[in-house]
C-alpha cells in the first residue's frame, strides 16, 4: 500500500516499488484474503432485488475446483484460456483458476461478433474456452475454424450449434466442476511470468494481443489507490460498468479491488443505464466507482440527477478518453467531489493521474506522473521536450505495468519502442507544474489553419448542449486550411436534425472553446460506433470524411 504522506511530491520523491520475487494473480486477489478472512465479502451480485454476496472463501474453492478440472482436461503453464462470460463469479472464478494454473487468461468481451472473435482466438491460439450461453452462440458461428480450440466450458446451457468441422468438444461448467477437489497448489510463478493476454481496442488498426507478467497487478496498486483516495475503508464496495474484458474493468477496478480486500459490486445490465446506474450504486452502498467518460457524459445527458440518490461515494475514477472541463465541472457540482481522472494504454496502465485529497487534479488536464513511474513528452527522436511543448506522451522502461510484448509480434513491440521510452500513440504537453494534457492520439490530432486541435474537448463541449447524446469530431480535408473540423452527431430524443439546429451547434462550440476549434460541419447520425472499452472509432468517421472531401473535390473539378 501507498505509506501516507500528506503531499503529493513527497509520496512521488519518496516512493519505491517492492514486487515480490514470486508473485501470482490469482492468489494475491483470492487466497490471500480467503486464507485469514474467508467469510469476508468478494462479490456482490446485483439483480435489482436482495443481493448475493460470495465471499472470498467461496471463490477460492470455486476457482480451485476449477483449476483442478481444466487441469483434468489438459490445460497446461503456457496455455492460453478465453473468458468469454459478462462481469460474475464464472468470469472471475475462472480468471483466478487460470492465474493458478500458470496459464494465460485472455479476457474478451461479449460484445464482439463472430469475425471479431474468431481473430482474437485464432491470433491468440487459444486452448479451452469458459463461455456464457451467448458466448457460445457466437463461437459457434465462428467461420474459417479454430484449430487450437480443444475445450468450450458452458457456464450455462445454450443452444450453440456445433460447426460441421469442430476441433473442440463442449462441457458444461457445472459437470467440470463436480466431484473437483476444493483443494488446489498454485503453480509458482515469478512477476515477469506470463499471466493475462489484453487486446488493444484496436481504434487505430487491427488489435493486438497485449502479454502482461504477473506483476502487472502490483504495478498498479499505487494508482489504484491514489485514485480512490488511499487508504482503502472498512465497508468500501467498488463497482464498474466497464467490462471486466477491458483493461480499464479489470485493472482499474476488479483486481486491484479484491487484492486489497475491497468487495466488487455487479450487474447484469446488458447495455448502460443511467438510471440503473444510480440505483445499484444507491441500493449496494457503493463507495468507490470507475465510471469511464462515456458513462459519466450518458448520466448528464441523461435527466437524472445522481443527488436525487441515497449515493455513498466518494471517490470516482474516470479514464479510457479525456475526461473534459465540462463533464469535469458537471461531476463535480453532483456528486460534491472532483473525479479523480487517470491515463494508460492496453499496454502501460495507470501511469498519469490526479488525487483530489493530495490537491493534485484540475479540469482539462489528465493529471501529473502516478508514483513510481516515469513519463514525457518526447520528440520523434525519444528527446523530452521542454514545457508547454507539444509531443508524443512516453513511458520509459522498466516499469511493473507495462507489457512483456505484443503477442506474436516481434516487430510491432520493437516499434513501440524509442531507446527506452515506449511510445504511446497520444500527444500531449506537459506545463511547468508537471501537468500533462492529453490532445489526441496522433492520427485523431486534426491540423487546422496551422493549429493542432485535440477531438476530445471539442467532444466533450458537443455532448454538453441539451440537444445532443454522443458525438464525435475529426478532421475533413481542405484545400485551404489543410483539414476542418467535422462533427457527427448522434441526437437526444424530441431534438429534429436540421440546419438551425446545426448552426446552433456550431455557435455553442465557437463561443466556448475557440474560434479554430468548433466545426464548420455538423452531420447527424443515428450511432457514433464505439469500442468495447467505449471509446469513439474515430477512424471510421474520419475515413467517411476523408470519402466526402474527395467527391467533393471532383465535383468542383
Amino acid at each position: 500500500m501507498l505509506p501516507p504522506r500528506d503531499n503529493f511530491d513527497d509520496l512521488t520523491r519518496d516512493f519505491r516499488w517492492d514486487i515480490p520475487a514470486r508473485f501470482n494473480i490469482g492468489v494475491a486477489a483470492c487466497d490471500a484474503w480467503a486464507g485469514r478472512d474467508p467469510g469476508r465479502a468478494a462479490l456482490i451480485d446485483y439483480n435489482g432485488g436482495e443481493p448475493v454476496v460470495h465471499t472470498y472463501g467461496a471463490l477460492r474453492d470455486r476457482s480451485n475446483r476449477l483449476a483442478n478440472g481444466l487441469r483434468r482436461l489438459g490445460v497446461e503453464r503456457g496455455d492460453r484460456v478465453a473468458l468469454l462470460a459478462p462481469q460474475g463469479i464464472d468470469a472471475l472464478a475462472g480468471q483466478i483458476a487460470v492465474y493458478k494454473l500458470g496459464a494465460i487468461a485472455v479476457p474478451l468481451a461479449l460484445l464482439f461478433g463472430r469475425e471479431a472473435l474468431g481473430f482474437r482466438l485464432r491470433f491468440a491460439g487459444v486452448k479451452a474456452v469458459i463461455a456464457s450461453a451467448k458466448g457460445a452462440e457466437t463461437i459457434s458461428l465462428v467461420e474459417g475454424g479454430l484449430p487450437e480450440l480443444r475445450w468450450l466450458i458452458e457456464a450455462e446451457a445454450s443452444a450453440a450449434r456445433p460447426p460441421v468441422a469442430q476441433t473442440w468438444s463442449r462441457v458444461a461448467l457445472s459437470d467440470l466442476i463436480d466431484g473437483e477437489s476444493a483443494a488446489f497448489d498454485p503453480v509458482d510463478t515469478g512477476p515477469d511470468d506470463p499471466a493475462l493476454m489484453i487486446f488493444t481496442s484496436g481504434t487505430t488498426g487491427p488489435p493486438k494481443g497485449a502479454l502482461h507478467g504477473h506483476r502487472v497487478l502490483p504495478g498498479h496498486l499505487p494508482g489504484f489507490e491514489m485514485a480512490y483516495q488511499f487508504p482503502p475503508r472498512p465497508g468500501d464496495v467498488m463497482w464498474t460498468p466497464a467490462d471486466w474484458a477491458w483493461a480499464g474493468g479489470l485493472l482499474n477496478a476488479l483486481l486491484p479491488a479484491l487484492t486489497l480486500g475491497i468487495a466488487v459490486a455487479y450487474g447484469r445490465f446488458e447495455r448502460f443505464s443511467p438510471q440503473g446506474a444510480l440505483q445499484l450504486m444507491a441500493d449496494l452502498k457503493v463507495t468507490i466507482a470507475f465510471l469511464p467518460p462515456t458513462a459519466l457524459r450518458m448520466l448528464k445527458n441523461s435527466g437524472q440527477n445522481p443527488r436525487d440518490f441515497a449515493l455513498s461515494l466518494r471517490a470516482v475514477m474516470s479514464a479510457g478518453e479525456q475526461l473534459g472541463r465540462d463533464t469535469y465541472d458537471w461531476a463535480q457540482s453532483v456528486f460534491g467531489f472532483a473525479v479523480n481522472e487517470f491515463y494508460g494504454q492496453t499496454e502501460c496502465n495507470l501511469v498519469i493521474g490526479s488525487c483530489a485529497i493530495l490537491g493534485v487534479g484540475r479540469g482539462g488536464p489528465i493529471g501529473r506522473v502516478a508514483p513510481g513511474h516515469r513519463v514525457a513528452i518526447v520528440d520523434a527522436n525519444g528527446r523530452e521536450v521542454e514545457p508547454g511543448v507539444a509531443g508524443q506522451i512516453a513511458v520509459r522502461r522498466p516499469d511493473p505495468v507495462m507489457f512483456l510484448g505484443y503477442w506474436r509480434d516481434e516487430a510491432a513491440t520493437t516499434a513501440k519502442f524509442t531507446g527506452d521510452w515506449m511510445t504511446t500513440g497520444d500527444q500531449g504537453a506537459m506545463d511547468a507544474d508537471g501537468y500533462i494534457t492529453f490532445v489526441g492520439r496522433d492520427d485523431d490530432v486534426i491540423t487546422s489553419a496551422g493549429y493542432r486541435i485535440g477531438p476530445g474537448e471539442i467532444e466533450d463541449c458537443l455532448s454538453a448542449h441539451p440537444a445532443v447524446q454522443i458525438a464525435a469530431a475529426v478532421g475533413k480535408p481542405d484545400a485551404v486550411r489543410t483539414e476542418i473540423v467535422k462533427a457527427y452527431v448522434v441526437l437526444r430524443d424530441g431534438f429534429e436534425a436540421g440546419p438551425a439546429l446545426a448552426e446552433e451547434i456550431r455557435l455553442w462550440v465557437r463561443e466556448r472553446l475557440s474560434a479554430h476549434e468548433y466545426p464548420r460541419e455538423v452531420e447527424f447520425v443515428d450511432e457514433v460506433p464505439l469500442t468495447t472499452s467505449g471509446k469513439v472509432i474515430r477512424r471510421f468517421f474520419r475515413d467517411k470524411a476523408c470519402a466526402e472531401a474527395a467527391l467533393e473535390a471532383v465535383s468542383n473539378a
